[in-house]
């Protein structure tokens, strides 16, 4: 099992959870952050600490949010490990919350 990163954290990109991440999980994408499902060990500590309510354990994410479990995977294996916390984009709280926001990830 792993935990995945869904479509609220797209332009909000809050890092608390990477400060929290035992194990470095977290990968880092101009306005996304992903977790790579082989190295996370499901220990839930992210939960949490995500301002956004945007991560999910795979065996409960919503059925609309299906489609990041892939695409976590699949960005982790592109963009550069994240392990400490950084700032939020300046405008994070504006789109916090906002959905539907696939088609403003950028890869």
């Amino acid at each position: 099992m792993t935990f995945v990163v869904t479509d609220n954290c797209i332009k909000c990109k809050y890092t608390d959870c990477v400060a929290v991440c035992p194990v470095d999980a977290f990968f880092e994408g101009p306005n996304f952050l992903a977790i790579d499902p082989v190295i996370c060990i499901d220990c839930a500590l992210c939960v949490p600490e995500c301002p956004a309510d945007a991560i999910y354990q795979d065996t409960e994410l919503p059925a609309d949010q299906i489609e990041y479990l892939e695409l976590n995977e699949e960005l982790c294996a592109q963009w550069p490990n994240i392990t400490e916390l950084k700032s939020a984009p300046e405008d994070a709280d504006k789109w916090n919350g906002v959905p539907d926001k696939r088609a403003l990830l950028e890869k």
